[in-house]
């Protein structure tokens, strides 16, 4: 934040962390966007009590879902990536949740058929479907419109934000910068060194696990490791999470210098309660990509460019990375980190994780 914009108050970025904050407790939003004012609540928080007081206020009550979500119901998405489906003043919360939800589809396959709108501004329903997702809800949003003169914001103390404030800002990573280090002897190596990098907008932190002086002035050898609290801590089979860790930490020790970055990234972005939302979807017979998508996310969701941005800062500008995506590798070429060499980083395969593997192999790119 510039001086320019310095205020007692909540700058952009602020805002839109409270929006997300707000949303996960299952209070509205209200977003506004060319002379159109939404009231807003994340699906997955929604309540019976909210429902009524927001049909009270507003009009026109759609479910705004992604196009992935969209494809598992047979909603049309008129709006290409999202769909909004009409919602019916005859159903209650729980009808918006189980559309949102697909934990239930195969017990209730007739959730539709569902209407969808077309044409208007669907710059709130895109908006409201971002902070969803950076809330690490299930993105599905209940949208209602509201009259502007209603000033529901000022009434009820509700977070609002004007999409042409704030638009850019919620398309982009809040800026991280480093916060603490401290010295760690580990296992692999006994010259650790941890930092901790934190955005501006107060989100999740991530953190480097630098061993030995790695020169500034040669490529660096390098893991982007994403946080997996079941394969990392509890030593889960059905990935190749902890292995992939460990391999890396340990050759980084062997090499006598390197960055192992941990990202808060669970899940492949989506978070710990939405990816356990997709391990039930595979023991009903969905493969990971699958999954996500009927969730209504995308197969990946997470922000490499992060992982480049804490590289610079620590004052490298070529990476050996150690991956075995190719999409890791483009990231951070796009974002100005250059990789020199892929290291492949092929470890811990076992009974229950094949078809993961082999999905990731077939589905997401990755050199198995």
């Amino acid at each position: 934040m510039g001086p320019q914009e310095m205020t007692l108050g909540p700058g952009k970025d602020e805002k839109i962390a409270r929006a997300r904050t707000d949303l996960r407790m299952g209070l509205p939003v209200v977003l506004a966007s060319e002379g159109h004012e939404a009231l807003v609540l994340a699906a997955e928080t929604l309540t019976p009590e909210r429902l009524s007081l927001a049909r009270a206020h507003g009009t026109d009550p759609v479910l705004a879902v992604t196009a992935r979500r969209a494809e598992t119901l047979r909603a049309r998405a008129y709006d290409g990536d999202l769909a909004r489906i009409i919602v019916p003043n005859s159903v209650d919360a729980t009808w918006v949740r189980a559309v949102s939800d697909p934990s239930g589809d195969l017990m209730h396959p007739l959730l539709g058929p569902c209407q969808t709108a077309r044409g208007g501004e669907v710059g709130v329903h895109r908006a409201a479907l971002t902070l969803c997702k950076q809330a690490r809800l299930l993105p599905a949003a209940l949208v209602l419109s509201v009259s502007q003169g209603a000033d529901l914001a000022a009434t009820y103390a509700l977070n609002r934000l004007a999409l042409a404030e704030i638009s850019d800002n919620l398309s982009q990573s809040s800026p991280l910068f480093e916060v603490s280090a401290a010295r760690l002897p580990m296992a692999v190596s006994e010259a650790g060194r941890v930092h901790v990098f934190r955005p501006d907008d107060g989100g999740e932190e991530h953190y480097a696990v630098e061993i030995g002086q790695p020169s500034r002035s040669l490529p660096v050898l390098a893991r982007l490791h994403s946080a997996c609290f079941t394969g990392d801590l509890l030593g889960s089979l059905k990935c190749d999470c902890g292995p992939q860790l460990r391999a890396a930490l340990a050759q980084i020790g062997q090499a006598g210098a390197g960055v192992l970055l941990y990202m808060n990234q669970e899940g492949r972005g989506i978070g710990l309660a939405n990816k356990m939302r997709a391990y039930s979807l595979q023991d009903q017979g969905f493969d990971t990509v699958e999954a996500n998508h009927r969730l209504g996310f995308e197969d990946d969701e997470r922000d490499f460019k992060l992982g480049a941005e804490i590289l610079r800062k620590m004052g490298f500008s070529e990476v050996r990375l150690m991956t075995n995506n190719p999409k890791k590798i483009a990231m951070m070429n796009a974002a100005g980190l250059r990789v020199v060499e892929r290291v492949p980083l092929a470890v811990g395969r076992n009974a229950h994780n094949t078809k993961y593997l082999d999905t990731k192999a077939k589905k997401s790119g990755h050199l198995l």
